[in-house]
């Protein structure tokens, strides 16, 4: 019981770290309200171990919240040195956000499809029918399914325009989702 609990509230502690003032941008940041690494790297320190998860998904955790706080070049690191179909995810993330669209696409190629894929769509299609998006929901879920390749080209597409503008807000919860299922899929022992 009690390593249930453990494991609980570093998720959780995890989760916290998420929620900042506001999303990241769709760009690289910076942004006010993000924690400085090294102040990261502590709460992560102390809370990554209490989840009953690999040493990998521990990095995967760790990149993870780094890119959230706008320390790409942090994620960076951490997202190249693990070659399966978590690691290509968020290194694949990254480049979106640095912004390198052509190769945050091809690391999207790599990652399949994804465990994390089916719950991003049917959270992103929750939020895209909410505010009533037809067009932007067949874009990004075709079929019922996510293509991380769209939502590339839109968040390249939202480049150009004002943080304040409607796409962009969308996009940017699309991308929140993204992280929480990921952070979601990243803490979960079972696989």
């Amino acid at each position: 019981m009690f390593a249930m609990i453990s494991v609980m509230e570093g998720q959780a502690e995890l989760e916290k770290l998420l929620s900042t003032a506001e999303t990241p941008e769709l760009g690289p940041g910076p942004r006010a309200g993000v924690q400085l690494p090294g102040a990261l790297q502590d709460t992560l320190d102390e809370a990554l171990p209490r989840l009953k998860v690999s040493e990998e998904r521990q990095q995967l955790i760790r990149a993870l919240v780094l890119l959230w706080h706008d320390h790409l070049e942090a994620a960076h690191v951490i997202a190249q040195m693990i070659d399966n179909s978590d690691g290509a995810f968020v290194h694949g993330m990254m480049h979106r956000r640095e912004p390198d669209y052509g190769n945050a696409k091809y690391w999207f190629r790599r990652v399949g499809n994804h465990p994390a894929f089916p719950v991003i769509a049917q959270r992103a299609a929750a939020l895209l029918d909410a505010k009533a998006q037809p067009t932007l929901l067949g874009r990004l879920t075709p079929k019922g399914g996510w293509d991380a390749i769209a939502f590339v080209d839109l968040c390249e597409a939202a480049a150009n325009k004002k943080t304040g503008d409607t796409s962009v807000s969308l996009l940017r919860e699309i991308q929140r989702i993204e992280t929480e299922v990921l952070l979601e899929t990243f803490c979960s022992p079972a696989q």
